[in-house]
């Protein structure tokens, strides 16, 4: 029986192994993790993560072919694969703060995988890192081999948070990356075998060790790139009087664009599009290629002007003050159907509001009161560190409440922020939100949610982005 292991319970660790053992009942999964309360999850009826159909293929799994552990060393030593999918945080301080990114988590996993192996291992790259990655993993494997051969492989992952198991069951590629040697391919084929019981034999690239770390900055750089477009082309809708969503269906329909990535938005969010691009503009400057590293530095750019355009949109409409005043913001995952806020573009909303002394009333119906009063006191970066190296949990904001319904967060608020797309917030009562909100109420809608017409007819001055402004807003200089 073949004995895969992977060190890593996280957003891509625990669904990826869940559906491997899921289609392959004669292999047994084991997924390994130092956070006693993540693994406790992860073995109880709710599990640490919120993702639609996860639950299904985790109980049908668990305990026959699929475990959850703490006891990382022993299942490495018995493991024939062992998938790496840990923490890839960005530097926050020497060489390369604010871009490189930081692989202490890597190698000290790479450096227990050495200690603790008895027998031959592959060892595979799940988590994104930087091209380059898999040699310095290598280095530190055969220094310490003890005789011992080690395989390095590449498999990035290209799931979608908010549909990753159907991703999983019906992946458009599965990529490996190996050594072009005769133990690499062989050991390209054992992983190939793997996934070949439920992914057409057309689908399973293989590549160089290099090609697939970097074919998976380059796709993440070109979605992003996507997303900084559009918000770039609603800056300018807004300004003329286009509209966006036209714009965009327009350009959508040409089949060499495709549609998809193409809503505009208060901007992207996630844990991989900002790191991997500040990873790649990283990669391009220490290869010496400046003026690729600002081509895809303003990607970024663009996301951080949408931010703050958005707020200022907000302040400036509301007679240049939010001071004292209730916002409600509806929605703080960083996209629908996930309970993941990282790096969601609802933090620096949040906190730009806060900065102009505003009292906002979040609600979200996957996250909870706890991750986001973490995620508005915390610096940056640091959401991406294991949750026990990550500061004590921080004074609360007392201008931040927290609440478990849209129509409880709305009450007496000056206006009302739409900041993830929640199918939800297309249904609301918008009537009775506007008979229980104060006079002027403002709608900003971050994400193209609501109807603004129909919301017009009901009184609401509303803000959506890209779209031909409200007489009321055009008035109101935007520039802050």
């Amino acid at each position: 029986m073949v004995k895969i292991c992977c060190i890593g319970a996280g957003y891509v660790g625990g669904p990826t192994m869940a559906v491997i053992a899921f289609k392959c009942p004669d292999i047994e999964v084991v997924v390994v993790d130092i956070s006693v309360s993540r693994i406790t999850a992860w073995n109880s009826d709710q599990l640490p993560i919120y993702e639609p159909g996860l639950d299904e293929v985790v109980k049908q799994c668990r305990g026959r072919n699929l475990f959850f552990s703490t006891n990382v060393e022993k299942h490495v030593a018995e493991a024939d694969i062992i998938f790496v999918s840990v923490n890839t945080p960005t530097k926050t301080r020497g060489l390369g703060a604010g871009k490189a990114a930081d692989l202490t988590y890597w190698e000290s996993a790479a450096r227990m995988i050495a200690n603790v192996s008895k027998s031959d291992k592959i060892v595979v790259e799940k988590s994104t890192v930087p091209v380059k990655t898999a040699e310095a993993i290598e280095k530190i494997l055969t220094h310490n081999s003890k005789g011992i051969n080690y395989q390095i492989l590449s498999n990035p992952e290209f799931l979608a948070e908010g549909t990753a198991i159907q991703d999983l069951f019906k992946p458009d590629r599965v990529l490996i990356g190996g050594r072009e040697t005769p133990e690499g391919r062989k050991a390209v084929q054992t992983l190939k075998d793997v996934y070949a019981h439920w992914v057409p034999e057309d689908c399973i690239l293989t590549t160089n060790l290099w090609s697939a770390e970097l074919s998976k900055l380059a796709a993440n750089a070109f979605l992003a790139q996507r997303i900084s477009s559009v918000n770039a082309i609603s800056a300018l809708c807004e300004a003329t009087g286009a509209n966006v969503s036209e714009v965009a269906y327009a350009v959508g329909k040409d089949s060499r664009i495709g549609p998809k990535f193409l809503n505009a938005s208060v901007g992207f969010g996630g844990s991989c599009f900002q790191k991997d691009i500040l990873n790649l503009v990283y990669i391009c400057e220490c290869n010496g290629l400046p003026e690729v590293a600002n081509y895809w530095r303003q990607v970024i750019k663009i996301n951080d002007y949408q931010k703050s355009r958005f707020v200022n949109r907000i302040v400036s409409s509301m007679f240049n003050t939010v001071a004292g005043k209730k916002i409600a913001v509806l929605g703080f995952a960083f996209k629908k159907d996930t309970g993941d806020t990282r790096e969601t573009p609802a933090i620096d909303v949040c906190k730009g509001l806060l900065g102009d002394k505003a009292n906002v009333s979040i609600y979200d119906p996957q996250v909870t009161e706890d991750q986001i009063q973490r995620d508005i006191a915390m610096n940056k970066f640091d959401w991406d560190h294991p949750v026990h190296l990550q500061p004590m949990s921080p004074t609360a904001v007392k201008q931040v409440s927290v609440t478990w319904d849209a129509y409880e967060a709305t009450k007496g608020a000056h206006g009302v922020c739409i900041l993830t797309e929640w199918d939800e917030f297309k249904e609301l009562d918008y009537q009775r939100i506007y008979d229980n909100m104060q006079k002027p109420a403002f709608v900003f809608d971050g994400r193209n949610v609501v109807d603004p017409e129909k919301l017009r007819a009901m009184g609401f001055i509303v803000y959506s982005i890209g779209k031909p402004l409200d007489a009321w807003i055009k008035d109101m200089p935007a520039v802050a």
